[in-house]
């Protein structure tokens, strides 16, 4: 994979990872109140970062584990 695309979609990923789990979490603490609202947004500002930088360093480990566990789909001519 382009190291480029790689970053965006790790970029993708973890905002969308960290904005489900932290607006998840806080709901389940707080309920579906103004305070959670403002609560979300300032653990979604923390975990987006801690996200990403968390999926750079697991891409490494996992993305080979991957490839060994999926048979490559090249054809044969």
């Amino acid at each position: 994979m382009n190291p480029k695309t790689l970053v965006v979609a790790q970029l993708l990923i973890s905002f969308q990872m960290a904005l489900i789990m932290s607006g998840i979490f806080s709901a389940l603490e707080l309920g579906l109140t103004v305070q959670w609202l403002l609560v979300w947004g300032k653990q979604f500002i923390v975990a987006w970062p801690v996200a990403f930088v968390f999926s750079i360093l697991t891409s490494r480990v996992a993305f080979p584990i991957a490839e060994k566990w999926v048979p490559s789909q090249t054809r044969k001519a």
